[in-house]
């Protein structure tokens, strides 16, 4: 493997350890973030959702990587997450395809894809499945995702 896939490896081992400080040794100081439950963050708050998400889990959620690809500027990889949602403690088993943009050989850029509607409707049951699909419901999400990570950062 070269030193982004490494980096990579390094990321998502981390994280499957619950170690969300080696996590954050792996992004830039400029990092940005952006996925469907939390849309774009910037530099810290990249680092507390981690820490939250991870602290939240209490140690039960799993983490597995595959398929790591990565040149000297771009990078992909996959991750599934398995878990218990924590407002519902519904099981949730995501499947997220992962993208990453390196610069100072670390990671500048980082965007995490899934389905929202495949995430709601075992988040949330049959409210997901009936309302997960739309902008709505989505962007409530969002808003809520983005309070929790909030109310963490003021806590800290």
């Amino acid at each position: 493997m070269n030193a982004n896939e490494n980096l990579i490896a390094k990321f998502y081992t981390a994280f499957a350890n619950a170690d969300a400080k080696t996590m954050s040794e792996c992004y830039h100081p400029k990092v940005h973030f952006i996925d469907p439950a939390f849309g774009l963050l910037k530099e810290e708050q990249v680092s507390k959702m981690w820490e939250m998400l991870i602290l939240r889990s209490k140690g039960n959620i799993k983490i597995e990587f595959s398929d790591i690809k990565a040149d000297e500027f771009t990078g992909s990889a996959r991750w599934v997450a398995t878990y218990n949602f924590s407002k519902t403690n519904r099981k949730v088993i995501n499947r997220i395809s992962a993208e990453f943009i390196f610069q100072d050989g670390l990671i500048i850029k980082h965007t995490d894809n899934f389905d929202v509607w495949k995430w709601s409707k075992q988040a949330f049951g049959i409210t997901g499945y009936l309302l997960g699909w739309t902008g709505f419901f989505q962007g409530k999400i969002q808003k809520q995702a983005l309070l929790s990570l909030k109310k963490f950062q003021e806590s800290k």
